[in-house]
């Protein structure tokens, strides 16, 4: 290299990793050290100079000065001497080296230029390689034998949506091979529709901030399947070798199919709960409307009475007109709201005022108390007691509730014959009681008294107590009987003062 000078050539030399000590080639002396071989032994060049061979080597016989000058001499007279030495570095470690001692030829005097390596540091580090090589082959191994046998797929999508890379298990997940996937656009095996749009979404969104991501996606496999999938993407970005999204996916395909079979069966159990309740519905409208229409038809006939009797008041037909028309209203409310839950389980649900519904029921339950010689007591609470429900429905839960207990109470004594309605508000519930003194629950059979199957009335059925349970219970309430004592019965209901959830309506 005729370019380089001699400042070229000492700047390659102290460059060395190698270790390189000059003697002299008649005293053995130490002339010079490389920088490599001053950090190796721990001397600086000045430091070095004035050493023996008995001050910087390790105390074995074999090391001894006479045989290190016998090595060096053996350089000087034949060029070359190899030899294995132990050097002793300024702290005291023995440093075991290959040594090469050469003699040099310089312009001024002749030179052996000693060469030497630290052995059992590289053998260290060969150990060292050797063992880390068969650790990362046996993680490797593990790595290899785990992604085989789990279930989960793995699948690395490069920036433009197209598969890098597929576990042997997001191969069976997709019907296909390994080889088969790479290349393939991702998106083009979901389904057309919501779910490649929610894919390329998700993807989009994980690119943008990061974050893994929860999907779920139906796919159309090369087989011809459709299948579900469900797992995590997250974008990566590893140095300048990998960018794209990692996606994590199993087949939640039994359990998807599982869910839309529990859809259709709610769906045909709400179909059948219409068309039940469409039954009780026929034995509920001459439960309920009998007694409205039979007044309507008192209040006609005793009006017709007086019209024929030239002398009866205005005031009193104007009267019976007027509650006449205030039963057919009331009858006309019920076949309306009977109708509307009949046609849809999700009633319309109201902000109403307990107490407001038991005043509008007032006027029915005095009747039939004065007709019955029943003392009622009303006990309403001193708030607005606002509850979620459907209006009419409710009142007649509450007109169901009294009459029942009016007519029990119509069999004892007059002195005795007192019903009581009160309306309170208790955890976030609004509380309706009806109270009665009769001979209260125990000749009703236990479980019983809400299934509709028992009555103790001549003329009754036993479907008002079951549909005002199932008004209740489908307004998000309960409905409650138990013993009042010393004797009587005591019903209460509640509902709730927020809307209740959709699964409390099915």
């Amino acid at each position: 290299m005729p370019d380089l000078g001699a400042a070229d050539y000492e700047q390659l030399v102290r460059s060395l990793r190698y270790c390189v000590l000059v003697h002299d080639a008649e005293t053995k002396d130490i002339l010079w050290a490389n920088p490599a071989a001053a950090e190796l032994l721990e001397f600086s060049v000045e430091e070095l100079r004035p050493l023996k061979a008995h001050q910087m080597s390790a105390q074995e016989k074999r090391y001894r000065r006479s045989v290190g000058r016998r090595w060096l001499q053996d350089a000087v007279d034949n060029g070359v001497a190899v030899t294995e030495w132990a050097y002793r570095a300024k702290g005291g470690r023995v440093i075991l080296t290959e040594a090469i001692a050469i003699r040099v030829e310089l312009s001024s005097r002749a030179v052996v230029m000693v060469q030497f390596r630290d052995i059992e540091r590289e053998a260290l580090m060969r150990r060292d390689l050797v063992r880390t090589e068969a650790d990362l082959s046996r993680t490797e191994a593990r790595l290899s034998a785990f992604l085989r046998n789990m279930s989960e797929g793995i699948i690395v999508l490069n920036d433009d949506g197209q598969i890098t890379y597929a576990s042997a298990a997001a191969a069976d997940l997709l019907d296909s091979d390994v080889d088969e996937l790479l290349g393939i656009t991702f998106t083009e095996l979901c389904r057309a529709g919501s779910s490649r749009d929610a894919v390329r979404a998700a993807l989009r969104r994980t690119a943008e901030h990061g974050e893994s991501e929860g999907l779920r996606y139906e796919l159309e496999l090369p087989s011809g399947r459709r299948r579900w999938h469900a797992g995590s993407c997250q974008h990566i970005a590893i140095e300048n070798d990998l960018s794209g999204s990692l996606l994590l996916c199993h087949d939640v395909t039994d359990l998807v199919e599982t869910e839309q079979e529990h859809r259709r069966d709610a769906q045909y159990l709400n179909h059948l709960a219409r068309y039940n309740a469409m039954g009780d519905m026929a034995m509920a409208i001459a439960h309920e409307l009998a007694q409205p229409l039979a007044a309507a038809t008192n209040y006609l006939a005793g009006t017709q009475s007086r019209l024929a009797d030239q002398d009866t008041a205005n005031a009193e037909i104007h009267r019976g007109l007027d509650n006449a028309r205030r039963q057919v209203d009331r009858a006309s409310q019920i076949v309306r709201s009977l109708r509307e839950y009949v046609t849809t389980l999700e009633e319309s649900q109201q902000h109403t005022d307990l107490n407001e519904i038991v005043g509008e029921c007032a006027y029915f339950l005095d009747l039939r108390a004065r007709e019955k010689g029943v003392t009622l007591h009303y006990a309403l609470a001193d708030h607005p007691v606002e509850v979620v429900c459907e209006r009419v429905l409710t009142g007649q839960v509450i007109l169901n509730l009294c009459f029942n207990a009016i007519d029990e109470m119509s069999q004892w004594p007059e002195a005795e014959r007192v019903v009581s309605v009160s309306v309170r508000r208790q955890d976030n519930r609004g509380i309706v009681n009806v109270t009665d003194r009769g001979k209260g629950l125990s000749h009703m059979p236990e479980g019983r008294i809400f299934d509709g199957a028992f009555t103790d009335k001549s003329n009754g059925h036993g479907v008002g107590l079951a549909l005002s349970h199932r008004i209740i219970t489908r307004q998000g309430g309960t409905l409650t009987a138990r013993e009042h004592h010393p004797h009587g019965a005591i019903f209460e209901f509640d509902l709730p003062m927020t809307p209740p959830t959709a699964e409390s309506w099915l």
